[in-house]
């Protein structure tokens, strides 16, 4: 059987050694890299393909909103989250989102070929220390109130991201194809319905939330 996986990762070094490994394997198959948020959901639409490997730090637009947007323009493909992001927050977010699989870079090789496997299979994936604490996830996440974040609509949380990168309004439009005022009108909508009057809280909340690393 083919297997086609789709690999997203800002880093380049990162995306060779990952392809490296699972073309190891003759069934899987690259059929493309990303490296930006924005990019990969593209070549999901794309190329609909069996797997994503998806970090949950990338620019333009966050693993975490990449998979959000994934499980609608492709419910076939099932994501696996590699990243560096050790913190249950993060975790439980992926899975309550729909993420097959949660792995950290400092995993053994054979444990991403591991995942890919038993993701395929219909299984839930996660590195040891996870799986450890984490036996009764389904329950626990059933337990995870939904925050103010889940109402944003996409165009909101594309733009809660670039702002938080740094970008300003004109940036942010001319990467969107919008105008500047377009995007103002879209911060505005999103910092209401969030509540955030400061920076700072901008700040906090996209750490929270995956928009940024949480050791900045």
């Amino acid at each position: 059987m083919s297997v086609t996986l789709l690999l997203a990762d800002d880093h380049p070094i990162v995306r060779q050694g990952l392809r490296h490994l699972l073309e190891r394997e003759s069934e899987f198959h690259i059929v493309g890299e990303a490296g930006d948020g924005v990019e990969a959901l593209q070549l999901v639409e794309l190329l609909k393909p069996d797997i994503l490997v998806l970090d949950v730090m990338m620019p333009g637009l966050n693993g975490l909103e990449v998979l959000r947007q994934t499980r609608k323009i492709s419910p076939s493909t099932h994501t696996i989250i590699l990243t560096m992001q050790s913190a249950d927050a993060y975790m439980i977010e992926a899975l309550k989102i729909g993420a097959a699989g949660y792995l950290l870079k400092e995993t053994g090789p054979g444990e991403l070929v591991d995942a890919v496997h038993e993701v395929l299979k219909g299984n839930r994936f996660l590195s040891a220390n996870f799986a450890d604490r984490f036996q009764d996830d389904e329950l626990k996440l059933g337990d995870i109130p939904s925050d103010a974040y889940r109402t944003l609509t996409a165009r909101e949380r594309e733009i809660l991201q670039l702002t938080v990168e740094g970008l300003t309004s004109g940036e942010i439009g001319k990467k969107l194809r919008i105008s500047p005022r377009t995007v103002e009108e879209h911060r505005s909508n999103l910092t209401n319905k969030l509540g955030i009057k400061h920076q700072t809280d901008l700040i906090r909340f996209a750490i929270k939330h995956g928009l940024l690393p949480m050791d900045g």
